[in-house]
């Protein structure tokens, strides 16, 4: 009875994580080159073996079976999987089609990602808003006189008029994306950055959010069912322990 109060408990702690997760991937629908993140299935702990035993006389006991007391905390991942690209006419819009991150000097340290909206500072280097600098293949700052530029595919800005080079965006790759970690302001760090040689820049177009709507709201409608239906059963089986304890040992 009290192992089912636990796994009730654990599962109520796990859908309420879950429900977090997807919130925040709703909030993010409409943020260019967001990245859901997901949690894994609810795994058990170790299962260890029950046995039963007297009271006086533990020699001869009799093995019951295997059983896990309490679910394993999710793991939380994010998913890499390419955003669909939107259109949008702006001279300092970048897609990344394939693999890589942008890289963002943020804080005297770099991060990276994929939202491609950038901005001009009133220095005149092409930065995050909110975020920083964008940095170019040597991770440099990249400076630009004017925001009337051509793009090509492999991110080098030239001057539009007589196309004399300015800097090349910097796409960084990583040998496992499952190494990295987003910061508190939507940045990915840590890992072993390394230039990206499978990728497409697309000039005045940006990465949507690879969240989707539709599929965030049926997990959010899951999560809260199962939510629910624990805490309804806890409650019976706290109202079941509470007679055990008050009535039965009347009897």
């Amino acid at each position: 009875m009290f192992r089912g109060f636990y796994q009730l408990t654990s599962g109520m702690l796990s859908q309420g994580r879950r429900l977090d997760v997807i919130a925040n991937n709703m909030t993010n629908i409409s943020t260019a080159g967001y990245k859901a993140d997901r949690y894994t299935d609810s795994t058990a702990f170790k299962e260890v073996l029950l046995n039963r035993v007297g009271n006086k006389d533990k020699v001869n006991t009799e093995e019951i079976g295997p059983y896990a007391y309490i679910l394993a905390p999710d793991q939380l991942y994010t998913d890499y999987t390419q955003g669909s690209l939107e259109e949008t006419e702006l001279p300092l819009d970048f897609a990344i089609e394939g693999d890589g991150f942008f890289a963002i000097e943020w804080n005297g340290e770099v991060g990276y990602t994929r939202a491609g909206s950038f901005n001009l500072d009133d220095e005149g280097y092409l930065v995050l808003p909110g975020q920083g600098r964008v940095l170019d293949e040597n991770r440099q700052p990249i400076q630009l006189p004017t925001d009337n530029i051509y793009v090509d595919t492999n991110g080098s800005i030239y001057t539009l008029a007589n196309r004399n080079l300015l800097a090349t965006l910097g796409v960084f790759a990583f040998p496992d994306n499952g190494a990295l970690e987003r910061n508190d302001h939507g940045l990915f760090t840590g890992g072993q950055p390394q230039i990206s040689e499978n990728y497409v820049i697309h000039h005045k177009w940006v990465e949507r959010s690879n969240a989707n709507m539709v599929q965030e709201m049926v997990a959010m409608m899951g999560a809260q069912r199962a939510l629910q239906s624990a805490a309804e059963m806890s409650k019976i089986y706290d109202q079941v322990m509470t007679k055990d304890t008050t009535e039965l040992g009347r009897l």
